[in-house]
């Protein structure tokens, strides 16, 4: 059938069920479980909080010292960023934290985004890593920032994931968020190139970055 056998068909449908078991099963923890964004906020029953300017909320409650001075220390006294054609968020850096592997694993999310896809960061089986996202934001309060990922293999989603990143107010300084430990999938059959598709979205559902990259899952890190 379309050139395949019956034979490679069925190992090719059992390799990949056993793919999406490996993927769900090793790619996280227990404290770092892959969850869908609109059931992760009904677990939660969680409700955005009203929307309030960077001013609006200086100018609140200006009678009251402790308070004000309890803001300037979450707010600043200023505003970083008042140019409006820069975006509030800008999501600069994407790395993957392994204590060994023998080099840095960045992806540079600055630049010419299509580009990524001609990049692979490759992991060994069974390595413990870490995800940090490096952005800024730059004139605005943003609440629930969440990043979101679907990793696929030969065209079938294989895992789906959903990281609440938190709130957070404007900085001059870059701001980062650092996931749980995960550790990568083990075993012969989890060698193989994967395709993460990224984004980076908010209580809004406005969707800051997007972006595609590659993992490849080896034996060794060569």
């Amino acid at each position: 059938m379309l050139g395949v056998d019956a034979c490679e068909f069925g190992g090719q449908v059992l390799e990949l069920l056993w793919l999406t078991v490996c993927y769900r099963g090793l790619m996280y923890d227990k404290s770092d479980l892959p969850i869908e964004e609109e059931e992760y906020e009904r677990n939660l029953a969680y409700t955005p909080p009203a929307q309030k300017s960077l001013e609006e909320i200086q100018e609140m409650d200006k009678d009251d010292e402790s308070l004000v001075k309890y803001k300037q220390t979450l707010l600043g006294s200023l505003r970083v960023n008042a140019d409006p054609s820069v975006s509030n968020i800008q999501v600069t850096r994407l790395t993957l934290l392994c204590d060994e592997a023998p080099a840095p694993m960045v992806l540079d999310l600055t630049g010419d985004l299509a580009a990524l896809r001609e990049k692979t960061l490759v992991l060994k089986e069974g390595a413990k890593y870490k995800l940090k996202i490096d952005f800024k934001v730059n004139r605005e309060i943003v609440s629930g920032l969440r990043y979101h990922e679907v990793t696929q293999r030969k065209g079938i989603t294989v895992d789906n994931a959903s990281l609440m990143v938190g709130s957070y107010g404007p900085r001059p300084e870059s701001q980062e968020f650092v996931s749980a430990a995960r550790a990568a999938p083990q075993g012969m059959m989890s060698y193989g190139q994967y395709v993460v598709k990224s984004r980076f979205i908010d209580d809004d559902k406005v969707v800051h970055l997007e972006w595609e990259w590659n993992v490849a899952i080896k034996k060794d890190w060569d």
